[in-house]
C-alpha cells in the first residue's frame, strides 16, 4: 500500500469516527437544541488540546442485530485537554450512535479514561446523554456500568469528578452523575431519572412528562441531585471551566491561587450597614459574603435547593475559599433536613480537596415541626455536626447576629473546632433566644403579672444582656475576637494566612460511620 493510500485510509476512517450516526442524526440532535459529543468537549477544552483516545474502538456484540451496524468510537468520545491550561479528561456520550447506550465497549473506553484521571491526579468531566444500559447486551453492559460506579467511588475526594446532564441520563446511567461531586444540567433538554414516564405510568397509573419527572428544574430545586442549572449547553460548560478554576487538580495539591494586588488591610465601611439591627429582620447574606470576597466573586452551588443555607466559592485575597452561611431571607435561616445535607457535603468535598472554610452564622436553630421531626431532622442535622467536626481544613467562623442552641453548635462553632472564631458586636449567643428563654425560665412570673408585656420586654433585655451579648462569650474565649463589620474582610485574610500551614491530627481508622 503506497504512503497516498494509506493518508487516503486514516482520513477516512477518521471522517468516519467523526461523523457518529451520520448527518441525518446529527441534524436531528441539532433540532433538539443539543449539541453533538465533539461540540461540546471543543467547548469545554481550551481550544486545540484535545487529544482524542479509542477513536476506532467498535462493539463486539452480535445479538439482537447488533451485528448488522458496528460504528466507529461505540457511542462514546474519550479523551484529555485542558481547561485553562490543566490537564482534565473528558468522556461525552454520542447520542446520535445508539441513543449513547452503554454498552461493554463503550464502557471499557469511559473507565480507561477514569483511571487515567486517577493516575495523573487531574480532574474527570463526564458530559451526559444517555438512554441507560444498552439492553441489546444485557448483562455486559450492567458490568461494564457497575465498573464505573467502582471508579467513582475510588476517584471521590481524590479528584474532583463532575457531570453535566446534557440530554436523558437514564436507568443505570442516572447513577454516575449522583456519585459525582457536582452535576450540571441543562433546562429542557437535561433530564435526570431512574424509570423514565412510560414505565411510571405502566406500573403506577401516573401520567407525568419527562421534565415534571427528571428536568432540571425539579433536580435543581426539589430532589437536591443537581448543583447547577443552566439555560444554554454553552452556558453549562462555559460554568464547569469556572468553578475548576477554584479546585485544585487533586487532594494532594493546595487549591489554586490567582494574583490579588489590592490592600489586603483595606477595612470596608458599606459592611457596618448590611446586617439591620433588629435579630429577626430578614436580609440577604449574599450581601455580605460579596463584599467580604475579592471583586465580590462568590460561585454559589445548589442555589435553588435548601435556600435557607447559601454554600459556594469565592476567593480572599486571591486564595480559594469555600463559604457556608445561614440564609435570614429563607426560613429565617434555620436549619431542616435538606440545608443540613447542603452545607455538610459542602463541607466534606471543601476537607477533601485543601480548600479554607468560611463560615457566616445567623441561625435561630433547627426548624420546629413534626414534618422535620418525622423526616429525620435529627439524623439530617448530625451530618452537619459530624462534617465540621471531621474537617481538618482551615476554618473560620464569624458569628453575624444570632447563634442560638444546637444550630450554632453545628455551624462552625468553637466545639466543632473552628480554628478561629469572631463575632459581630451585635451577635447574639446562647442557648435558645431570648424571647423563648424568659418565657421558660420566668413563665409563672408572666402568667401572674398585671403587665406581662412590660414584664417580657424588661426580662429579655436583661436577658439578652447577660447571656446573649458576644462579650459574654468571649470572656469565656469561645470568641476569640469581637470585630467591627468594616474590619471583617482584612480580619479574615489575616486568619486564613496564618491557618495556611495548619495541620491536625485525627485517630487512625478506616472510615467513620456518617449519618448517611
Amino acid at each position: 500500500m503506497s504512503s497516498g493510500d494509506v493518508e487516503r485510509e486514516f482520513d477516512e476512517m477518521n471522517r468516519a469516527a467523526e461523523q457518529g450516526g451520520g448527518k441525518e442524526r446529527i441534524d436531528e440532535q441539532h433540532k433538539k437544541g443539543k449539541l453533538t459529543a465533539r461540540e461540546r468537549i471543543g467547548l469545554l477544552l481550551d481550544p486545540g488540546t484535545f487529544n482524542e483516545m479509542d477513536k476506532f474502538v467498535t462493539h463486539r456484540s452480535s445479538d439482537l442485530g447488533l451485528d448488522r451496524s458496528r460504528p466507529l468510537g461505540d457511542g462514546v468520545v474519550t479523551g484529555f485537554g485542558k481547561i485553562d491550561g490543566r490537564l482534565a479528561y473528558v468522556y461525552a456520550h454520542d447520542f446520535t450512535v445508539f441513543g449513547g447506550s452503554l454498552g461493554e465497549a463503550h464502557m471499557k473506553k469511559i473507565t480507561k479514561v477514569m483511571d487515567l484521571a486517577l493516575k495523573n491526579g487531574a480532574p474527570i468531566v463526564g458530559l451526559n446523554d444517555s438512554g441507560g444500559a444498552r439492553i441489546q447486551e444485557g448483562v455486559s453492559s450492567l458490568a461494564g456500568v457497575s465498573e464505573m460506579f467502582f471508579r467513582n467511588t475510588l476517584a471521590s475526594g481524590v479528584i474532583p469528578q463532575i457531570s453535566a446532564v446534557l440530554g436523558p441520563s437514564a436507568g443505570a446511567a442516572v447513577y454516575s452523575p449522583a456519585m459525582t461531586d457536582f452535576v450540571f444540567m441543562v433546562k429542557g433538554t437535561g433530564q435526570m431519572f431512574v424509570t423514565g414516564p412510560d414505565v411510571v405510568k405502566a406500573a403506577l397509573g401516573e401520567t407525568v412528562t419527562f421534565e415534571e419527572l427528571g428536568g432540571a428544574m425539579v433536580h435543581a430545586s426539589q430532589s437536591g441531585v443537581a448543583h447547577f442549572m443552566f439555560d444554554s449547553e454553552k452556558e453549562c460548560l462555559s460554568a464547569i471551566r469556572r468553578l475548576l478554576s477554584f479546585l485544585p487538580q487533586n487532594n494532594s495539591e493546595p487549591p489554586p491561587a490567582m494574583e490579588w494586588t489590592e490592600d489586603p488591610s483595606a477595612a470596608d465601611p458599606g459592611l457596618d450597614s448590611l446586617a439591620p439591627a433588629e435579630p429577626y429582620k430578614a436580609y440577604d447574606i449574599r450581601g455580605i459574603i460579596q463584599r467580604l470576597l475579592d471583586g465580590g466573586d462568590y460561585l454559589e452551588v445548589h442555589a435553588g435547593w435548601a435556600q435557607n443555607v447559601t454554600v459556594g466559592f469565592g476567593r480572599l485575597a486571591g486564595s480559594s475559599i469555600g463559604v457556608v452561611a445561614n440564609q435570614p431571607m429563607v426560613l429565617s435561616g434555620a436549619l431542616d433536613v435538606d440545608s443540613a445535607d447542603k452545607a455538610a457535603r459542602f463541607v466534606r468535598f471543601c476537607d477533601s480537596f485543601n480548600i479554607p472554610i468560611l463560615t457566616l452564622v445567623d441561625v435561630p436553630g433547627y426548624l420546629p415541626g413534626s414534618d422535620q421531626e418525622h423526616r429525620g431532622l435529627i439524623r439530617h442535622g448530625s451530618k452537619l455536626l459530624y462534617a465540621y467536626c471531621e474537617a481538618t481544613v482551615p476554618k473560620v467562623t464569624l458569628i453575624v447576629k444570632k447563634a442560638y442552641g444546637g444550630a450554632y453548635c453545628a455551624m462552625g462553632s468553637k466545639y466543632s473546632k473552628a480554628d478561629i472564631n469572631y463575632a459581630w458586636p451585635g451577635a447574639e449567643i446562647a442557648v435558645m433566644g431570648p424571647e423563648g428563654a424568659i418565657n421558660i425560665i420566668y413563665r409563672k412570673e408572666i402568667e401572674t403579672s398585671s403587665d406581662k408585656e412590660g414584664l417580657r420586654k424588661r426580662l429579655t433585655a436583661e436577658y439578652r444582656k447577660k447571656f446573649a451579648n458576644p462579650y459574654v462569650a468571649a470572656s469565656r474565649g469561645i470568641i476569640d475576637e469581637i470585630i467591627l463589620p468594616s474590619a471583617t474582610r482584612p480580619k479574615l485574610i489575616a486568619a486564613f494566612g496564618s491557618l495556611k500551614d495548619k495541620s491536625e491530627f485525627r485517630p487512625a481508622k478506616k472510615h467513620g460511620n456518617i449519618q448517611l
